[in-house]
């Protein structure tokens, strides 16, 4: 699903040049469940906006589902991401005086979907993450997981292919986090590819690879990271 061909990403800082990606080659079937990992401005974040279609390479290729969609502009990359992917970020970005059903409702709005069916998928997508009775309810009079399952319902309800996750869990305590983790793990065994950053061991741990980022480059490609995952303290 995700073909990364020699990748670079650089930024015009003044009279500085940041090179963000340097030549970044990585391959991601569909319906695996891979984790990001790397030091602060190793190049997560600027990998995940290629992959996202929220930027484009400076040079290189990247192929989605087959599409490359490296020199893509304006509507067309638009259009491939609103069709291919579905975010999920660490502080949910919800709208403060929206009740859940609407804000999952959002991107239907965005794709033309009537009003009726925009609904009923809104509210499909909230039973799945397990919020079907808080449809109504607004961002203030849900906890820290319940806003980021709103999220998530928001990210699947367009059935997208591909989900990107950044730092879903930084914002929750431990037993939240898990929680979370258990969903990406459920809807990526319905068959979501899901991409995840994260600098937390035992949360990459859930993921089926582990790829470790530094200095714009991959520098390993774990496919086992039960290794990472932190042993349970038995009482």
């Amino acid at each position: 699903m995700i073909d990364l061909q020699d990748v670079t990403k650089r930024y015009e800082m003044g009279t500085q040049t940041v090179h963000a990606l340097r030549g970044l080659t990585a391959h991601i079937d569909t319906g695996e469940f891979v984790a990001i990992m790397g030091p602060s401005g190793s190049g997560k974040s600027t990998l995940m906006n290629i992959i996202g279609c929220l930027d484009r390479p400076t040079t290189g290729r990247y192929l989605l589902d087959g599409t490359d969609v490296s020199t893509m502009r304006g509507d067309a990359q638009a259009a491939i991401r609103n069709r291919h992917v579905g975010f999920v970020f660490q502080r949910f970005n919800l709208l403060a005086r929206t009740d859940a059903r609407h804000q999952v409702e959002l991107p239907l709005v965005y794709s033309g979907v009537a009003a009726r069916e925009r609904r009923q998928l809104a509210l499909e997508a909230l039973k799945a993450v397990g919020l079907g009775d808080r449809a109504d309810h607004k961002p203030d009079e849900l906890s820290g997981g319940q806003q980021q399952r709103v999220a998530i319902a928001r990210a699947l309800v367009t059935s997208p292919s591909l989900i990107l996750a950044d730092e879903p869990t930084g914002a929750l305590d431990t037993t939240t986090g898990a929680e979370i983790m258990g969903i990406f793990e459920r809807l990526n065994a319905a068959g979501i590819t899901i991409v995840m950053v994260t600098h937390e061991p035992e949360v990459a741990a859930h993921a089926q690879r582990v790829l470790h980022i530094r200095d714009g480059l991959l520098v390993a490609d774990d496919s086992s990271p039960e290794r990472w995952r932190v042993p349970e303290v038995v009482a």
